[in-house]
């Protein structure tokens, strides 16, 4: 029998496996079958981590929030990474999780 990936389900890969067990049964059996579930799992969460943090950054640079208006101004800092980081999420969800 093949070998399991190491690796902790976190966040997006738990997201993506709810995802598949209700919507997705054909493809949630096929992939638990032939023991490529978790492999699956830890390659989308990999992924969505990655983009999540180059979203972030790609939007945060592009709308001019940065170190000097975190120390200018660092509740509206909080508050437009706090709307960036959320537009990021949407995309990621609807790119690779809900997919």
């Amino acid at each position: 029998m093949d070998e399991q990936p190491e690796g902790t389900l976190t966040k997006y890969g738990l997201l993506r496996k709810k995802y598949l067990k209700e919507n997705k049964g054909g493809l949630y059996s096929g992939l638990l079958l032939r023991g490529r579930l978790t492999e699956h799992l830890l390659e989308i969460q990999e992924t969505a981590e990655q983009r999540m943090e180059l979203l972030t950054r790609q939007m945060a640079e592009e709308q001019g929030v940065d170190e000097s208006l975190k120390e200018q101004n660092p509740m509206a800092w909080v508050q437009q990474m706090n709307s960036i980081r959320q537009t990021a999420e949407e995309i990621i969800l609807t790119e690779l999780i809900y997919r």
